[in-house]
């Protein structure tokens, strides 16, 4: 079913990561048997391996009591798995139709022929893996390449060099508002795969997330706004600003929780699914506008 190289060989002349057992069975003893804690679980495991080992996903489906398929089945369902290994630097470059008229294939033929790899590869020395996807919901600044969370619009060939550049120092540097990146996103629950999108409560113009929030065991509603890059969240006057609340689907209940802390206060970050394919987390902590856009899954 799994044609992948086992844990321990060797691929593309690069050891494959070594899977901790006794670490997998840990993080799953973690989290509970049900639908919503196996995409838990899967979700810790990736974020600690960088994709899902063969290994990986026997010894859950043999502790869990699952059959090895359903595993398989939910792995491959949600983009925001991956059952090979990334690298270090993710590029998902877009090919909808949008993007398409305005050259983004030209601009992934010239991102392979400088990676020398094909799209949907990884280049041997695990720098970079390259991807296409079908829509960033940011049509109008396209073509869209987005690496490590980073979004570069208007990209031309010539753009390429530079951005791929930019990768190997480290993105941090780059201020997200510098190139006018904020755009509409789809968001589901990680765990019931319903949609968070809430028209009743807009926020920029645009329909809401809608989540449930706990704080000192009271509950209260919260809208975020649904453009990537923006800074609209409703929070409840009730929540002292630097609290941090827990998160939860006002549709299953299920508590929205990842294995990530923010980068700027160490709180907990709060994984959502991105209808496009991926992930998006936001910070748990009130006063905190930090926010990471994964479209395939692996911290970046």
């Amino acid at each position: 079913m799994m044609e992948q190289t086992r844990a321990g060989e060797q691929q593309d002349g690069l050891p494959q990561d070594e899977v901790d057992l006794e670490d997998i069975l840990g993080i799953v003893n973690k989290h509970d048997r049900g639908q919503g804690g196996l995409i838990a679980i899967l979700e810790e495991i990736q974020a600690r391996c960088g994709y899902l080992p063969e290994k990986a996903l026997r010894t859950v489906a043999e502790s869990t009591g699952r059959s090895l398929v359903d595993v398989y089945g939910i792995a491959t369902f949600y983009r925001s798995f991956s059952l090979e290994p990334r690298g270090k630097h993710i590029i998902s470059a877009c090919l909808g139709t949008a993007c398409h008229v305005r050259g983004a294939p030209m601009v992934v033929e010239e991102l392979e022929r400088q990676l020398a790899v094909e799209a949907g590869q990884t280049t041997p020395d695990r720098e970079f893996t390259l991807e296409t996807v079908n829509c960033l919901g940011a049509c109008a600044l396209g073509p869209i390449v987005v690496v490590d969370g980073h979004y570069f619009s208007n990209v031309n060939k010539a753009r390429v060099a530079g951005i791929l550049e930019d990768a190997r120092r480290g993105l941090e540097d780059i201020r997200i508002g510098q190139e006018g990146r904020s755009f509409p996103i789809e968001v589901h629950c990680p765990r019931c795969n319903h949609s968070l999108m809430d028209p009743k409560r807009p926020l920029d113009g645009l329909p809401s997330v809608r989540v449930m929030i706990c704080h000192e065991d009271k509950h209260y509603g919260l809208s975020l706004t649904s453009l990537y890059g923006g800074r609209g969240r409703a929070w409840p006057p009730e929540i002292p600003a630097g609290e941090v609340a827990e998160f939860f689907c006002p549709h299953c209940h299920g508590r929205l929780a990842g294995e990530s802390s923010c980068i700027e206060c160490g709180s907990p970050m709060v994984p959502m699914i991105v209808r496009a394919g991926g992930i998006i987390q936001v910070c748990a902590r009130r006063g905190c506008d930090e926010e990471r856009l994964d479209l395939n899954g692996v911290n970046v």
